[in-house]
């Protein structure tokens, strides 16, 4: 799907989907929220595509929910209108299956700090800029903002960015652990593209079962998690013969090695 506000390209295995309004520093209009879910869930029912990287066109990754329109008092001024309404953009992303890598590229503020908290990882560009305005608007979050930011950094410093708003560096935001990595500028898609491909190059359904497994068993008490990690297992060995393991070994171990040469060819250069 490609409109004038939302850009989605295919490269194999990989989707990358683009907010496609510069001008307004990418913020969510009711047309782009619109966009950005149903691009989500083509996408989840498209069987060739198995990862997906949102990003941001121009300076910014998404600055929040477009405030001018919110201001205007119109029948999309709310970001939980009833245009949206069974088909948030969050859960369609969240119904996306496999891996979703935010590359955020600048500003991430509110909304679209949600936005990339609703990623399965995030690569920051040395630009990149974070910031939790929601007690400055006058509104609480509701795409889950509140839930995920204290578990990524510490509900200390996630108080810390939300009853301030103050704005979190992509420097800052690494040490956190809240991104990944921080790349500069021109190397923040080839890397996010680069990891999204050793993703799709996994076994496809173990890819969205192990999404599924980690996802789940993050809000169980450690006891349960380990239970449901067990059953995850036997299942998924059950279902896997001595002929599919050998074909796969050489694969894991050529990676391996490849993997090795380039580590050590890096430690002396």
């Amino acid at each position: 799907m490609n409109s004038s506000v939302l850009l989605v390209e295919k490269q194999g295995a990989v989707a990358t989907v683009t907010l496609n309004r510069p001008d307004a520093m990418n913020a969510f209009s009711a047309e782009l929220r619109l966009a950005l879910g149903q691009a989500f869930r083509e996408l989840r029912a498209d069987p060739e595509v198995r990862v997906a990287i949102v990003t941001g066109a121009g300076r910014a990754f998404c600055a929040g929910m477009d405030l001018k329109e919110l201001s205007s008092g119109g029948e999309d001024a709310s970001g939980f209108d009833k245009s949206v309404v069974g088909q948030d953009m969050a859960e369609a992303i969240a119904a996306f299956e496999g891996p979703v890598i935010a590359a955020v590229n600048g500003h991430a503020v509110t909304a679209g700090f949600e936005l990339a908290l609703a990623c399965d990882l995030i690569i920051a560009s040395t630009e990149a800029k974070f910031a939790d305005t929601h007690a400055r608007v006058g509104i609480l979050p509701g795409w889950g903002l509140g839930v995920r930011l204290p578990r990524l950094i510490g509900i200390n410093r996630a108080k810390e960015l939300s009853f301030t708003g103050n704005t979190l560096s992509a420097a800052q935001a690494c040490e956190w652990g809240l991104v990944n990595r921080v790349v500069a500028p021109e190397e923040l898609l080839p890397t996010c593209r680069a990891l999204a491909a050793q993703m799709a190059s996994c076994v496809p359904q173990v890819l969205r079962e192990y999404k599924q497994l980690i996802d789940a068993a993050y809000g169980m008490h450690l006891p349960e998690a380990l239970r449901h990690e067990k059953a995850a297992g036997i299942a998924s060995a059950k279902r896997v013969s001595a002929a599919m393991i050998a074909t796969r070994r050489e694969g894991v171990l050529s990676r391996g090695r490849q993997q090795t040469g380039e580590s050590e060819k890096g430690s002396a250069s």
